[in-house]
């Protein structure tokens, strides 16, 4: 196992066991089986263990497996606040001091400001005291580290980033999410400012490995490389020095064990230059499938409307690269949930942004096609429903 360090120079694994998908026995956690899963990555030397208060019963089930086989000193935790949950000063030690007793510990070595998607939702938390609270938490050690995770425009990640001294984030991101959400630039930004950087979703839940094309496939044995399609995902996120942890949902012992293989055998810088163009021409596969060819580029940015361009256009097309449901739910998470939705329906067909367009995609037409295809009906009343929740007062 290779380690890398956090800002205060503790060495955490750069493979993290992300705790959000144990095989389930019935409505619970196979709790046997994910215990002998984390052991097995214990051993071979995964010392972050990811998980959140939203994630079943995933709190109390690692609890007891650090307790029972006396780890807690050993490892890091990290947990998450659901933010999207509080409205007042008490509901923060609510559900803080409930995660500590599923957690069976008394401090959280790395502690989130759960699925931040707009900066309006981090103002919101500052509004209702979370600053003081932060301080009094850390200065009692009932909190080592605090961050955030984030799902949005990298706009608003840029703003979080930099309205508060954190500890470290975490971000969505993988070889064909490098310029979603926070992205690329995001990752860069929070390394040069000295900010660890965990990624989730580095498989995009195992789209990566078990719904590539035959051509992506292709390309990846003609490489000559013998890397299964985990291990060419996690390997272009270990390239990257300014990645600090990659989280890995892992619920069996074998997929333990091979991407502990991968972690102590990938650095930073040691992908070719011909292990690139494989990856570009599995990019290539996956993409035959868009609607829209556009490449993030955001040279049709900032729209005078605040239309996210780009933002609808990976959620349109991934309707057709992975599923209809992937694409609205990354749609509802990324746009419709921000404070001020930047919905295709605020343009007023300037043509601004097909002025500046390198692929010269005619983005008004198509800004219509994919707001029609992305938000049906039943999906307009879930994310206004969703919004009213977020939102509320």
């Amino acid at each position: 196992m290779q380690y890398r360090r956090d800002k205060y120079g503790n060495e955490l694994s750069i493979l993290g066991y992300g705790c959000m998908r144990f095989t389930k026995k019935g409505n619970k956690t196979d709790i046997d089986k994910a215990e002998r899963e984390i052991l097995a990555a214990y051993a071979a030397g995964v010392n972050y263990y990811d998980t959140a208060y939203i994630y079943g019963d995933s709190e109390a089930v690692i609890g007891e497996i650090f307790e029972r086989n006396h780890m807690r000193e050993k490892i890091h935790i990290a947990t998450k606040l659901p933010q999207y949950m509080i409205r007042s000063r008490e509901g923060l030690d609510k559900y803080f001091d409930e995660e500590l007793a599923r957690l069976r510990t008394n401090y959280v070595d790395y502690y989130l400001m759960h699925h931040l998607t707009d900066v309006a939702m981090w103002e919101k938390l500052k509004e209702i005291g979370i600053l003081d609270w932060i301080s009094a938490k850390k200065a009692s050690g009932a909190i080592a580290n605090i961050g955030f995770s984030y799902h949005g425009n990298t706009e608003n990640f840029l703003k979080i980033l930099d309205d508060y001294d954190w500890d470290f984030c975490q971000i969505q991101y993988n070889y064909l999410d490098e310029v979603a959400q926070a992205g690329v630039t995001g990752l860069k930004a929070a390394a040069e400012k000295g900010i660890p950087v965990m990624i989730m979703e580095p498989l995009r839940g195992g789209k990566l490995v078990n719904m590539l094309p035959a051509g992506a496939l292709e390309a990846m044995k003609k490489s000559g490389r013998n890397w299964t399609p985990a291990e060419w995902g996690l390997r272009w996120l270990y390239d990257q020095k300014e990645v600090t942890v990659v989280l890995s949902g892992m619920n069996s012992v074998e997929m333990v064990e091979e991407n502990c293989r991968t972690a102590s055998e990938a650095a930073a810088g040691h992908l070719t230059e011909e292990d690139r163009k494989t990856l570009e021409e599995v990019k290539r596969c996956i993409r035959e499938k868009e609607k829209v060819g556009c490449t993030g580029c955001r040279y049709c940015m900032p729209c005078p409307k605040g239309v996210d361009i780009p933002g609808i256009f990976r959620c349109y097309n991934t309707m057709y690269t992975e599923s209809k449901t992937e694409g609205r739910f990354q749609f509802a998470q990324t746009v419709g949930l921000a404070k001020e939705p930047p919905f295709a329906t605020q343009c007023i067909q300037c043509g601004k942004c097909e002025q500046h367009c390198p692929q010269n995609i005619p983005i008004r037409e198509k800004l219509k096609e994919a707001d029609k295809a992305l938000r049906p009906l039943p999906y307009k009343i879930g994310i206004a429903v969703a919004r009213k929740f977020m939102f509320r007062k």
